[in-house]
């Protein structure tokens, strides 16, 4: 079962996938995919790890989700914009190549998820402000296309406003 879960930033994406995932599984998996960029990055990731308890297990993956075990696991994937982002930056910007690369990882990973539940957190960075950057604004087009390929594939989808579940699938 693929679960899809987007919204805006602090819009409480990460709390209700914990949520879930715990209602899914005594022992939950969390699959971080960030780089540590910088102090207040670091300082994120260390208040996220604090919000889980001794039942979950951290995997780290920066890019190639299809390398991890996922089979008969409750997975949350935090998250696909940063996900994107290491292969944005890897690839020098080039959306075409992020674009193809990326459409292949999460099609590996959706065949992996036999009998497991996978938790999928994005953000909808285009309803935000509008990139000031042309990098920025290829990024954002870049987000969107993935966010729909992984909405098609999902089998629930569900959008997070102040904290609130909307469920759209």
């Amino acid at each position: 079962m693929i679960y899809y879960i987007t919204g805006g930033e602090r819009s409480g994406k990460s709390r209700y996938a914990q949520g879930l995932a715990e209602q899914l599984s005594e022992f939950p998996y969390y699959l971080a995919t960030s780089r540590i960029w910088d102090d207040d990055f670091k300082k994120r990731v260390e208040r996220h790890l604090s919000d889980r308890d001794e039942r979950w297990t951290t995997i780290e993956e920066e890019k190639f989700l299809s390398e991890v075990d996922i089979e008969s696991k409750t997975v949350v994937m935090d998250c696909v914009t940063l996900w994107l982002t290491n292969w944005y930056a890897d690839s020098k910007n080039n959306v075409e190549s992020c674009l193809e690369s990326c459409k292949n990882e999460l099609e590996m990973i959706f065949k992996n998820a036999v009998n497991a539940h996978l938790i999928i957190i994005s953000n909808e960075i285009g309803m935000g402000i509008h990139a000031q950057t042309e990098v920025g604004r290829k990024f954002t087009e870049l987000q969107g296309w993935i966010n729909q390929f992984i909405a098609k594939n999902a089998d629930k989808a569900t959008f997070m406003v102040s904290g609130l579940p909307i469920q759209l699938k």
